[in-house]
């Protein structure tokens, strides 16, 4: 490696170091401070750089926090390549609101997520980048595991897969932000299966077909 690359090298790898340093003191921060109190001159200092350094990369104290919560799942599992497929639509989707259940109701996320949800209701260019990293793929992802499930006749061939997606994940994030009632893994389940019995194929009869659901 020639001197030029490894300063290049170097550089880089500083630049990724500071990065992290100032995403995990924001996250660190606003636990601690909450999201009101939480500024970029007290992230700079946690974080050990200047302001400067950090409006060089984000424009305001929202955009530190959203990729704050973007690098911790970065750094767990990562995004599935799909949601749960074993065949059993209904169980796969208890399993996949359930764990969005654990998340919104986890102490260390949920006042963060909170405020986060504010600014980007406020923040049109905060909201175009929660849309595009973050929105848009895992809904795709959601729309795969529906489309497939439609494949396999297990919901209604003329079914609005958007829509479908609203019904169904809709009621736990609508209850976790206006706090109208418990957020518990058993409502998860109710939610799950009270959408499904609208969402599958109309038997002859008009009943709902529950066969390979």
């Amino acid at each position: 490696m020639t001197t030029e690359r490894r300063a290049t090298a170097n550089a880089a790898r500083r630049k990724e170091t500071s990065r992290r340093a100032i995403l995990t003191s924001a996250f660190e921060l606003v636990q601690e401070v909450g999201y009101v109190k939480l500024t970029i001159e007290g992230i700079a200092a946690r974080a050990g750089v200047g302001k400067q350094t950090i409006y060089r990369w984000w424009p305001s104290k929202g955009a530190v926090l959203f990729d704050a919560f973007l690098m911790l799942s970065e750094d767990g599992a990562g995004e599935p390549a799909a949601l749960p497929d074993t065949g059993d639509l209904e169980a796969d989707l208890k399993t996949v609101l359930r764990a969005t259940v654990a998340e919104l109701t986890d102490p260390r996320y949920d006042e963060p997520m909170r405020a986060l949800a504010t600014e980007i209701a406020h923040d049109p260019e905060l909201a175009a980048a929660y849309l595009e990293r973050l929105d848009a793929p895992l809904k795709e992802l959601k729309r795969q595991r529906l489309r497939s499930a439609q494949r396999a006749g297990q919901l209604a061939d003329d079914l609005d897969l958007d829509v479908a997606m609203d019904l169904i994940w809709g009621p736990l994030l609508n209850r976790w932000l206006q706090r109208t009632g418990p957020l518990t893994a058993e409502y998860a389940d109710r939610v799950v299966t009270t959408s499904l019995n609208g969402l599958r194929p109309r038997s002859p009869e008009g009943g709902s077909a529950r066969a390979g659901a």
